[in-house]
């Protein structure tokens, strides 16, 4: 596969693309970022945008929103159409609300999408930006996006800081979504369920592959064998003709010098081969076994003021077991974490940890990395792990190792070995983080959070360590396939302090969460007892409805009425006669958006007469 050059000419364009990188080249004072770089996107694209970290993924992804100006080449998008992108780091300074950062640049009329995306988002339109934590001040930006529509988004780690709820809703609106998007994430069942296309950024060449995420893995290994047997082919060749070279003899050399030319344009050729970046050398030393029971929480229970956050809950971990925390933001699960651990007391009952016990702890906050240090010095400073009387060299699981091979172990270059932590970008952090755990011995992994930031690659070797790892593993994550990978037990945390232990990982939870509701429903038909004195019985029927039947009759209501305001805020728009010559895109937009909802009104009200018609209504 040959670097992108746009879309396959021979396959058919009925409309002209929404944005068009063309010869795009950008440096950084260093080495080429890209160069030469064409890619196209299209009405309906679909497309994962992947690549190792540090690659040049989000760098791109500005370039395509306008915000980075390239050396060279240009950037084409046609009239009246609109390219939104979601930044990590959006900058709400001057507005007093994130719902204020949310709505600005909306329509009145279209504000009320700011609060329907805020909802599914979990973020509070009301809090002050400056009390907003990063992760809300992402899902601002989420809603905004969202909220104006764009007719192609740009989305850089749109999971990043979302619970699994949230990150569900997020999967749904995509989608059924009409608008183009391009997709940066860790999130590998979020790439597969939304992508058709697939952007590879690798070694500053771009290629395409119309095929979603699904394909990718198989796809980058057929490109990566093609170079390896392209570079022993003209290794090969080189070594011959450099062998004719020596022992040609001279009175046929004047005849070949076009030979020995071609031999030099060979190496060039060769020397021009860009090798691809190794995997993270990470490995984990279990050390001495731990007990077999390692903790045992019996009957704790936590509040915070008036708020419950763990209703009296007993859980026992032996040693071998991987336990995954999953549960909406806020729901506790780090605290749990902390109680656990012995970081955290709770208010009742008592937390045992077992004998010979090793902890190492990745936090979601990466609060054990100091921005103002320097790598070097966050390995082998007062918080390092330096060898006595060394300040080049840290203990690696009992061995000495210079500073600067250790963190090309783990994909830093020689001059990052210097350069300051708070340079670093949220995976080449959570790259550090690992690079400080991994050097020491430990049998009880900690793991709150770890999977956010990585690229695909280390999160695939971080996934083998935890289930290859011969010790014990307590990991919060909100990323559903590394769950399933590496779960053995579920605890999930359900909101009102109630707290549920399940076997497996999250599928598995999920389908026992199921299993058990089922279980529990009232039964469908139940024998009514006879009438008294010919009056009828003072106990009702009880309805023929499953639990999860009467949650949806509940929640029809509100929905139809939300739907049936946004069809009257739409039709007031449409009402205006000189929208469509004024604004047609706008009008297109608007009129789109009215068709979808008065669907989904009609097939709620359907809904609802059917569940009111079975619940005897």
């Amino acid at each position: 596969m040959t670097a992108l050059r746009g879309k396959d000419s021979s396959a058919p364009m009925a409309q002209p693309p929404l944005l068009q990188l063309s010869d795009i080249a950008l440096t950084f004072g260093g080495d080429p970022v890209f160069d030469g770089l064409d890619l196209a996107v299209q009405p309906g694209d679909r497309i994962a945008l992947v690549g190792r970290n540090g690659s040049g993924k989000s760098t791109l992804m500005k370039v395509m929103a306008g915000l980075v100006e390239a050396d060279r080449g240009a950037r084409v998008v046609p009239p009246g159409v609109s390219v939104g992108y979601m930044e990590q780091h959006p900058d709400i300074s001057g507005f007093a609300t994130l719902g204020d950062f949310a709505a600005s640049g909306l329509d009145p009329d279209d504000a009320y999408r700011v609060e329907m995306a805020a909802e599914g988002l979990k973020l509070r339109l009301d809090t002050p930006t400056d009390k907003a934590s990063g992760g809300e001040r992402r899902r601002a930006a989420l809603a905004k996006l969202m909220a104006e529509a764009p007719e192609l988004m740009l989305l850089d780690e749109p999971t990043n800081h979302l619970d699994i709820q949230a990150i569900e809703w997020l999967e749904d609106q995509l989608k059924t979504t009409r608008t183009a998007f391009i997709l940066i994430s860790h999130d590998r069942a979020f790439l597969r369920a939304l992508t058709r296309a697939t952007l590879w950024l690798d070694r500053g060449v771009v290629r395409r592959q119309e095929q979603g995420f699904e394909h990718f893995e198989a796809w980058r290994d057929k490109v990566w064998d093609d170079e390896d047997a392209a570079r022993h082919k003209l290794d090969r060749k080189i070594k011959a003709e450099a062998r004719w070279a020596v022992e040609g003899i001279s009175a046929r050399r004047k005849r070949n010098q076009g030979r020995v030319r071609e031999l030099g344009k060979l190496r060039e050729t060769r020397a021009g081969m860009i090798r691809r970046q190794g995997a993270a050398a990470m490995a984990i030393d279990a050390g001495p076994k731990s007990g077999k029971k390692v903790i045992e929480a019996e009957a704790i229970s936590k509040s915070f003021g008036d708020r419950t956050i763990l209703r009296p809950f007993s859980l026992r971990v032996e040693r071998g077991e991987c336990i995954a925390f999953v549960g909406p933001n806020g729901a506790g699960k780090t605290t749990l974490l902390k109680m656990l651990t012995g970081e955290v007391a709770p208010d009742t009952g008592r937390v045992s940890l077992g004998t010979n016990i090793e902890m190492a702890v990745f936090d979601q906050n990466r609060s054990a990395l100091d921005p103002d240090l320097t790598l070097w010095e966050s390995l082998t400073g007062d918080h390092g792990m330096r060898v006595s009387g060394k300040s080049d060299q840290v203990m690696v699981r009992g061995e000495p190792r210079h500073v600067v091979g250790y963190l090309k172990d783990f994909l830093f270059s020689d001059a990052q070995a210097r350069a300051p932590v708070r340079s670093l970008s949220g995976g080449e952090k959570a790259r550090l983080l690992l690079a400080r755990i991994m050097a020491r011995q430990s049998n009880l992994l900690v793991l709150d959070e770890p999977t956010n930031d990585l690229d695909v690659e280390t999160l695939d070797l971080l996934q083998e360590l935890v289930a290859d790892f011969d010790g014990t593993v307590l990991v919060v994550s909100h990323d559903r396939d590394f769950l399933d990978r590496v779960a053995t037990t579920t605890v999930a945390l359900e909101g009102d302090g109630k707290a549920t232990v399940y076997a497996g990982g999250w599928s598995d939870y999920r389908d026992q969460r199921a299993e058990a509701a089922a279980l529990d429903e009232p039964a469908r038909t139940a024998p009514q007892k006879p009438a008294v004195s010919g009056k009828a019985s003072a106990k009702a029927p009880d309805p023929a409805l499953t639990f999860t039947e009467k949650h949806r009759l509940d929640s029809l209501p509100a929905e139809i009425e939300r739907l049936e305001a946004e069809i009257g805020k739409l039709e007031q728009l449409l009402a205006d006669p000189a929208l469509f010559t004024r604004e047609p895109v706008k009008f297109r937009k608007a009129t789109e958006a009215l068709a979808e909802r008065q669907t989904r009104l009609a097939r709620c009200e359907d809904e609802w007469l059917s569940l009111a018609e079975k619940a005897g209504a």
